[in-house]
């Protein structure tokens, strides 16, 4: 009895969850309203009279010095006619659109080709039986540099690689969903999110500091050490916790796991070789002293022309590998095959563009009106005022952004709208903007895989369904449940050990801010 109490209390709460998240508007039209608001509020700032002053760079002098700003009025004549003359270069010029758009490429051709997919069933097929687990877990992490591949293609063959092994293929879609959904912002190599992220939080940093740059790279350090936390947490959960708790599974109609064919096999070896001799070219521009790729002044590669290029460089290498599996497996036989799968994979970012429009003419507004200075400032010097600074601030904000998570599943709409607050508010505490990013995008990923209005959730639920009629929302939640909470626990606990020790984020990376003229 008190067992079925619970799943009604835990289905009410579900219920609640879905509603709520429903309730809201389309992220495009969140940004559109959030214009609107902030052009009202601004109207009363500014009739109030309202301003702050920080220490910061003052770009007339070229110094460091006290900076007062005040909250500008976003429905008078003038702001208006900056507002409307604005429009097109706010979209054109927002940072995240060119950056998206270019690893895009390379990445359609090598996803369109089915390399990706391919590469994915070649390694899920050759593993050993006791380390089925970690490594569909591992594949769910590493899947995410191409974005719906994992959802479509690894999830459902974790099921079946479970199958085969004789256990329970709910397991296997669990591990799989965890890693390609909870470890969304963890991975070895640089993805489609990374230059979106950095895009977003250069703008927010730029608020206090116009010479501010975030690299795409910047949290790659942090990426890597989070894909082997995932996946041996994954592994943990699965095999202790949500495996023992699904019960025995008839095997009578079991699904088989094809290998991959003789065309795609010409094609990972076609793939596999281009792939090197890129790799070894790449090594010979950017290792030796004197390298193309280093910086001609200092010789160094943090600050070259490598770095500042490395989402070319990417993209370069998805586009090689992809083509080249594309000429050996005979799906890519001319040019226009090429063209046409980058002309798919730009037309998948349909909906990324309009919500950038949005986001872009909000960023502007926002930005014009001081009230995210303003706000950041306000905020920082009362967190100072009442000590709540250094971990215990990062802590919460991982938790904070966990709680949103659940209610607006849009990792990049998420990012604007929190960006240009919180960013130059920890700035202003000493932490840099690599660290707000960073600790943003663990409560995104930790939250995913219990997220109802996740865009993919929906389809895990029908993948579920496959093997238990039964499944549900509710079902597809409580199996996912543990995940979430020991993903969210575990990464911040490795985040507070990378804290005290003072390990960069990544590449020019640091934990913490100061101005520098």
């Amino acid at each position: 009895m008190a067992q079925a109490e619970k799943k009604k209390i835990g289905g009410r709460i579900l219920d609640w969850v879905e509603k709520a998240g429903n309730a809201l508007p389309d992220p495009a039209t969140l940004f559109f309203l959030l214009a609107l608001g902030t052009m009202l509020v601004s109207f009363i700032c500014a009739k109030l009279g309202v301003e702050v002053t920080y220490k910061g760079y003052n770009a007339a002098s070229g110094k460091i010095e006290d900076i007062t700003v005040k909250a500008v009025n976003l429905l008078s004549a003038n702001s208006l006619r900056y507002l409307v003359t604005t429009i097109v270069s706010s979209f054109t010029g927002f940072f995240a659109l060119g950056t998206v758009f270019t690893i895009i490429l390379g990445v359609g051709v090598a996803e369109g080709t089915g390399f990706l997919g391919a590469l994915l069933k070649r390694l899920a097929v050759a593993t050993p039986k006791h380390l089925l687990t970690a490594v569909v877990v591992f594949l769910g992490v590493m899947s995410n540099i191409a974005s719906s591949t994992g959802y479509v293609v690894l999830v459902p063959l974790g099921a079946i690689l479970f199958m085969a092994f004789k256990r329970h293929p709910i397991a296997g879609l669990a591990a799989a969903f965890a890693g390609v959904s909870g470890g969304w912002s963890a991975n070895l190599l640089i993805g489609t999110n990374d230059p979106m992220f950095a895009g977003i939080s250069t703008q927010a940093a730029r608020l206090l500091d116009p010479n501010y740059t975030v690299l795409p790279i910047a949290n790659w350090y942090f990426m890597m050490a989070s894909t082997f936390l995932i996946t041996i947490v994954g592994t943990f959960v699965t095999d202790k916790i949500v495996e023992p708790r699904l019960g025995k599974f008839d095997f009578g109609s079991m699904e088989s796991v094809e290998g991959i064919s003789a065309d795609e096999k010409r094609g990972m070896r076609f793939a596999g070789i281009t792939t090197l001799l890129y790799l070894a070219i790449m090594l010979a521009l950017v290792l030796p002293p004197k390298a193309l790729l280093r910086n001609p002044e200092t010789g160094g590669v943090l600050q070259s022309p490598f770095m500042s290029g490395i989402i070319f460089f990417m993209m370069l290498l998805f586009l090689v590998s992809g083509l080249f599996y594309g000429i050996g497996a005979k799906v890519i036989k001319n040019d226009k095959d090429v063209v046409k799968l980058m002309n798919k994979a730009i037309s998948g970012l349909s909906s990324f563009m309009v919500l950038i429009f949005f986001a872009a003419q909000f960023n502007t507004a926002f930005n014009y009106s001081n009230l995210g200075t303003i706000i950041s400032v306000s905020g920082a010097n009362f967190l100072k005022s009442i000590g709540f600074v250094g971990l215990p601030l990062v802590v919460s904000f991982i938790i904070l952004t966990a709680i949103i998570n659940i209610f607006i599943a849009v990792d990049s709409a998420k990012w604007a709208i929190m960006a240009p607050i919180f960013v130059p508010m920890f700035m202003q505490l000493g932490l840099s903007p690599e660290l707000t990013q960073a600790t943003y995008r663990i409560g995104d990923s930790a939250t995913n895989i219990i997220a109802p209005l996740m865009p993919f959730f929906v389809l895990t639920v029908a993948f579920f369904q496959k093997y238990d009629k039964k499944s549900g929302i509710g079902s597809v939640v409580a199996t996912m449940l543990p995940y979430s909470v020991f993903f969210l626990i575990g990464w911040i606990l490795l985040f507070i050990v990378w804290y005290l020790i003072g390990l960069p984020l990544g590449p020019g990376a640091p934990l913490f801010y100061s101005l520098k003229f």
